[in-house]
């Protein structure tokens, strides 16, 4: 700790020192401001060090993320004749013999694009380092086009890095490569993406955090530290990589850090790709990552011994918002995440980055009753079932959280009072499961008129349903509480047969999802396993279902969730009675678990991935940072376009 107070100290003074600038603009940098062409960007100052270490002669990059579509190369800022260097990555200015540098008014950003920096070699004192790359997301570029009342100061290291990569990690290839499509939901998750940088490390102090700066949850600071000394022994070195039979810290950690984690992807060329590679498979190579730390690792409190994984979490506690049991979530349009409160009888919302946007109370009235399912409409409007209520009923909240349903809730349609699940097809039309005993499946309209009838839907092997997904047909599956999963149309007619579709090794559901390819997924809690079916209901996992990763590895109750990303891969929340033995497993889009056995710190009951790439659990309790593909949200959303399971 004692390391790090010089750094901390080092930047407040940095940023004291541009103090008199803002009020005496003629003879600092960024004198050029008044009169400047209405494209041109106001002075970026930062400080790039590697580890402890000032890093002397580094190319900083300046660039925005390309939105023309996925895999592009990001789009460099900086005017070359303005700068006078420049060479195949584009115009950068140099760190001065303290590392530090400026970047006057010779950029250019578009309005709400998202800009980084990205720093590549220099001398952190033990030679000239091709090897060393370093990142900071600077964020939205402002109307004004001017960084400096938002960032005054950068401090580029390795912990910058660190939290850009994770953030970024949906959106990047690699550290030039860093991309969207244009769509409005693409746009909005990218620029949610690169706010969550901020919500890992202070980039005016270059430290990572252990508590957002909003005091709404807590950062994982030690695994942002431990990954950034990992880096640093890179950083700090020559770079060189030599090869196995003399290796050195680059060499390892380039062939430990490939593209998907094994030894045959591809390897990194820096330290900021290597980053970027590290948050893309976080359970991969731990101990020899971790191994590569320096004794005397330039930043504290770093992980005490090998870690389960190198995940980028922040934990927001159960009662920041006076949660009371609370059961699912949902993400919109906008990344906003929405709880049902199942134990205070309303909806909460978070923001991106967490922070509650709901007030105290939560949102209440429309006749919500222990809600349990949650589901967001094409419109955006806000939709739950609720539970041990006298009779049944859905309630509808707009996306103010405005209740739009009346006092009572909508009723009929063979709603009795409890709700387990609840999903919405392409046309706003809303589906419940009823629990208990029944054997019924209601619709009611997105105008809040019952559609199906009083007795509801039944039929096709349905037997206490448990779960409910839409495909992009707009047809129902539902999982049972039996070996089975059965299907109806979207008039309600069953298209299973009476015993439902088995195989698989399903024993039972409480979880369903349906993937890009129409394919189902389902959570098997009394199998402690997860099936998946073709659209035509045929099995295609074996008869033992998907095991692996945390899946029967822990004393755990089962999956109760899971969830798909923009790539296909399945994420499983394994639900348990103790914290220690809860667990979350990626499954390939094949079935292949990509995560270790022993990752058992996270999961539970409710799983969602949002447009951003990342992974929402516990009904919104705790996030984990760009360990996802984004995917298009709300799924109703994503039924209505025919894009479920794909990128925005």
């Amino acid at each position: 700790m004692l390391r790090q107070i010089p750094r901390s100290m080092m930047s407040v003074f940095s940023v004291l020192s541009l103090l008199p600038c803002l009020s005496l603009l003629s003879g600092c940098s960024f004198s050029g401001v008044p009169g400047t062409s209405s494209g041109a960007g106001v002075s970026i100052q930062g400080r790039v060090q590697g580890g402890q270490q000032a890093v002397v002669g580094a190319h900083v990059y300046l660039f925005a993320a390309n939105t023309t579509g996925y895999g592009q190369p990001s789009v460099p800022l900086l005017n070359p004749a303005l700068t006078a260097h420049s060479d195949s990555i584009g115009a950068y200015v140099l760190t001065a013999a303290d590392g530090s540098f400026s970047i006057t008014p010779d950029y250019t950003c578009t309005p709400n694009s998202q800009v980084y920096l990205y720093v590549l070699g220099g001398n952190a004192g033990a030679g000239t380092n091709p090897a060393a790359g370093m990142l900071a997301i600077l964020g939205n570029c402002p109307a004004a086009k001017n960084f400096f009342p938002v960032t005054p100061f950068v401090w580029v290291n390795e912990v910058s890095t660190v939290a850009a990569a994770f953030a970024m990690s949906g959106f990047a290839t690699d550290a030039t490569h860093v991309s969207s499509s244009g769509t409005p939901l693409a746009l909005t998750g990218i620029a949610n993406a690169f706010a969550n940088a901020s919500n890992l490390a202070n980039l005016a102090a270059g430290v990572a955090l252990a508590t957002t700066p909003a005091g709404n949850g807590t950062p994982l600071q030690t695994n942002t530290n431990t990954v950034a000394n990992i880096l640093a022994s890179c950083v700090n070195s020559t770079g060189a990589v030599s090869g196995p039979t003399s290796p050195t810290t680059c060499y390892t950690l380039f062939n430990n850090a490939t593209s998907d984690g094994t030894p045959t992807g591809t390897l990194p060329t820096d330290t900021a790709t290597a980053a970027i590679n590290i948050a893309h498979n976080p359970t991969a190579n731990i101990a020899a990552l971790y191994a590569l730390q320096s004794s005397s690792a330039p930043f504290q409190p770093q992980v005490v011994g090998v870690p389960r994984d190198f995940y980028e979490s922040i934990l927001f506690p159960d009662n920041r918002n006076g949660l009371n049991g609370e059961k699912q979530c949902a993400i919109d349009a906008s990344g906003n995440v929405w709880i049902a409160d199942y134990g205070n009888s309303n909806i909460v919302e978070l923001s991106p980055l967490g922070v509650q946007l709901s007030p105290a109370g939560g949102f209440t009235g429309g006749g919500i009753f222990r809600p349990i399912g949650i589901a967001i409409d094409p419109n955006g409007n806000v939709w739950t079932s609720n539970a041990n209520a006298t009779t049944g009923a859905v309630s509808k909240f707009s996306s103010s959280g405005t209740a739009l349903s009346p006092s009572s809730g909508y009723t009929g349609g063979g709603l009795i009072g409890q709700g387990l699940a609840l999903a919405i097809d392409g046309t706003g039309n809303v589906w419940v499961a009823n629990g208990g005993t029944t054997a019924r499946i209601s619709e009611i309209s997105n105008a809040g008129v019952p559609v199906s009838t009083s007795t509801g839907f039944s039929g096709g092997g349905i037997s206490h349903p448990q779960a409910l997904a839409i495909d992009s047909s707009n047809n129902v599956w539902i999982g049972n509480s039996n070996a089975s999963i059965s299907e109806l149309s979207s008039l309600g007619v069953p298209l299973s047969p009476s015993t439902g579709f088995t195989g698989g090794g399903l024993n039972g559901s409480y979880s369903i999802a349906v993937d890009g390819s129409d394919n189902i997924w389902v959570g098997d809690a009394f199998n402690n396993s997860v099936a998946e079916f073709s659209n035509a209901g045929s099995a295609i996992s074996p008869s033992t279902g998907y095991t692996g990763g945390a899946l029967g590895q822990v004393s755990a109750t089962g999956p109760f969730g899971v969830a798909i990303d923009g790539s296909g891969s399945a994420f499983v929340a394994i639900a348990t009675s103790t914290t220690a033995a809860a667990g979350l497993t990626k499954f390939s889009s094949t079935g292949t678990p990509l995560t270790p056995a022993n990752d058992t710190i996270y999961g539970g009951a409710n799983v969602v991935t949002d447009g951003s790439g990342n992974i929402w659990l516990n009904a919104g309790s705790q996030v984990l940072i760009g360990a996802a593909t984004p995917v298009v949200t709300p799924i109703s959303a994503a039924v209505a376009t025919h894009t479920l399971g794909t990128r925005p």
